[in-house]
């Protein structure tokens, strides 16, 4: 008897729990993104992206593909596991009104900035993510990302270690010179 009520008793709680979290705000959940993501979306994690100014789409892809572990980092998979694609969706519409991240308060080498300028321009970054590099509906952002989550994103791609839901970026860093990457990473993230 002990037993069952101790089960029925987990349930009960589990469902209060539940109700609670249904019943809290896209904002109030989003509080537990920001302990890495940074405040307001604004990472001051190293390696960790910053999300404001995020199209919607691009996020709610990623999303999914955590949710799904079409994409794995334990973090983010455990986070999203629960989350219905209702959620999936209001938590990519409140990413991409976040404010975008802001260009470091220096302005950049001039010679990495022109090196990473002609890197950006030859390898056509500018063409699928726009010339201000703010993204469109399923490319991501990059202006003003953090350097070192770029340097360590695009050494990803090419390498191959990570995967998008297509091949583009795998066979655009296939291009790219490993050397080059830094210069790359340092013209997006200080972007003007």
């Amino acid at each position: 008897m002990r037993k069952t009520t101790t089960i029925v008793a987990a349930l009960v709680l589990a469902s209060f729990a539940g109700s609670a979290r249904a019943a809290e705000t896209v904002v109030q959940r989003a509080v537990t993104c920001f302990a890495c993501h940074g405040e307001h979306g604004q990472s001051e994690m190293e390696n960790t992206p910053s999300l404001g100014g995020q199209q919607a789409p691009y996020a709610l892809i990623q999303l999914f593909m955590f949710r799904e572990k079409l994409r794995t980092f334990d973090p983010m998979n455990e986070m999203v596991k629960s989350f219905t694609d209702d959620d999936l969706q209001k938590f990519s519409d409140f990413i991409a009104k976040l404010p975008k991240p802001q260009p470091p308060a220096e302005a950049g080498d001039p010679a990495r900035m022109q090196k990473g300028l002609a890197l950006a321009q030859q390898h056509r970054c500018n063409s699928c993510h726009n010339a201000d590099l703010s993204g469109k509906e399923n490319v991501p952002r990059l202006a003003n990302q953090r350097e070192d989550y770029l340097n360590k994103t695009l050494a990803e791609y090419k390498d191959n270690s990570r995967h998008g839901y297509d091949g583009t970026m795998a066979d655009v860093m296939g291009e790219v010179p490993k050397e080059q990457i830094a210069d790359l990473a340092y013209y997006i993230s200080h972007y003007r």
